[in-house]
């Protein structure tokens, strides 16, 4: 019995850490760096399609921030209306002089497109 024990101790463990190590497996590293991101909805009254993203850390590398925000905003509207398409107001491609960097976060804002 105690055998049971032990190795049932061991397989709970191992479960607990790798539930904590799960999400890190589903980052991806822009320009050798993780960013923080976070797309959401403008209005949800109005539509889903009108979103911003705000991306974390934007001193670590622009470009990376740049390609992070866009990864956001691209799998937002794939989650909402199964398309990859985006109008972008302000985006990954806007001039840097232009792009709207506070507190050192980025923020984007696009709206998706129909298929």
């Amino acid at each position: 019995m105690p055998k049971a024990k032990i190795v049932l101790g061991v397989f709970a463990v191992a479960a607990l850490v790798a539930g904590c190590g799960e999400r890190k497996e589903f980052r991806v590293l822009f320009d050798g760096h993780y960013f923080r991101t976070k797309a959401k909805v403008v209005d949800k009254k109005k539509t889903l399609a009108d979103f911003t993203v705000r991306v974390d850390d934007v001193s670590a590398s622009l470009d990376g921030a740049r390609e992070a925000g866009r990864h956001a905003g691209t799998r937002y509207c794939i989650e909402n209306y199964g398309t990859s398409r985006i109008d972008w107001k302000v985006g990954p491609d806007t001039e840097p002089r232009q792009l709207r960097i506070v507190d050192n976060t980025l923020t984007f804002a696009g709206t998706c497109q129909r298929p």
